[in-house]
């Protein structure tokens, strides 16, 4: 008989390529029966998902649809969407921590975190503004401690990022040129992961395998790239001519929309410490070797999705 699969965010990138990822692998559709949660059952992608698998209501902040979302539910894929407003990494902790608790509490067995870590931590307190890296980490320490299995997901820099943030995305020079624009060097490697394509294929890798990777954490990336190398895939896949520019770190904040410091130490930390650590490259490489399929690379997202310069 199928185990129930609780996929939170089901309607986003993470949720969605977990639920695809499901009902499309022979082995894993019938393993498990999956439950959509989500906010708004009316929303139009909540629609779109039923009759696929089953669709229910679960809100973080209210405890008693959490509850009935759970119940029965075997395993439970989590997560919080990042909120860059003061207080935010609290929040984010409490999103978590309902999920967990109600998770534990209806007796599920397994829970599957989408987390990050703690850049304060990694950087020994030097770096300590990053509130949704940290509300997350803080989440993480949490399950770890409760009476339930479970495993972690740490996802690198959406490629989607250069599409949904117009800021991060290449921006138009008087010579014509497009510049990428970040105050840390261009040198300085970043992961970066096809969120929506192959969160699933991570994920994917646990639920096939729980008491395997129990305990353990996917650094989630196809690989890492610095921002030159970034610069010269967007000029193949645009035909458009792309650099890579280091900016004073107060250019590159004047030059952000929102929460200016927190993303301004967020892109230092990964410069100076590493996005996971000093490990940060042997970390990736094992989430890819152990992954349920081959990460699309930035190639092959930016060839499928490619920027609109003009």
């Amino acid at each position: 008989m199928p185990k129930t699969l609780a996929v939170f965010g089901a309607t986003g990138k993470q949720g969605r390529s977990v639920l695809d990822f499901v009902l499309n692998d022979p082995e894993l559709s019938q393993k498990y029966e999956i439950r959509a949660i989500t906010r708004d059952l009316d929303s139009e992608k909540a629609k779109s998902l039923r009759g696929k698998v089953q669709v229910v209501q679960g809100d973080v902040r209210d405890r008693a649809s959490l509850e009935k979302a759970l119940t029965g539910v075997h395993t439970v894929f989590a997560m919080t969407n990042p909120i860059f407003a003061p207080g935010g990494g609290e929040i984010e902790y409490d999103s978590a921590k309902a999920i967990a608790d109600v998770a534990v509490e209806k007796s599920a067995e397994y829970i599957i975190f989408s987390t990050l870590p703690s850049i304060a931590e990694i950087s020994g307190g030097k770096y300590t503004q990053a509130s949704h890296f940290e509300g997350k980490a803080k989440a993480e320490r949490y399950i770890r401690g409760l009476p339930i299995q479970s495993a972690f997901y740490w996802p690198g820099f959406f490629m989607e990022n250069f599409h949904a943030i117009p800021f991060l995305a290449p921006q138009q020079a008087p010579d014509g040129k497009y510049v990428l624009a970040r105050h840390t060097s261009p040198k300085a490697p970043v992961p970066y992961i096809d969120a929506g394509g192959d969160t699933g294929k991570f994920i994917g890798a646990i639920l096939a395998e729980p008491d395997r990777f129990e305990g353990k954490t996917f650094c989630a990336a196809t690989a890492l790239y610095t921002l030159e190398e970034v610069a010269a895939v967007m000029s193949r896949t645009t035909g458009k001519t792309v650099v890579a520019q280091q900016v004073p770190v107060e250019e590159f904040k004047k030059g952000t929309p929102f929460t200016p410091d927190l993303l301004a130490e967020t892109f230092s930390a990964g410069e100076e410490f590493g996005y996971y650590g000093p490990d940060s490259e042997q970390l990736v490489a094992w989430a890819v070797e152990n992954a349920r399929g081959r990460p699309s690379t930035l190639e092959e997202f930016l060839q499928a999705r490619p920027l609109q310069l003009v």
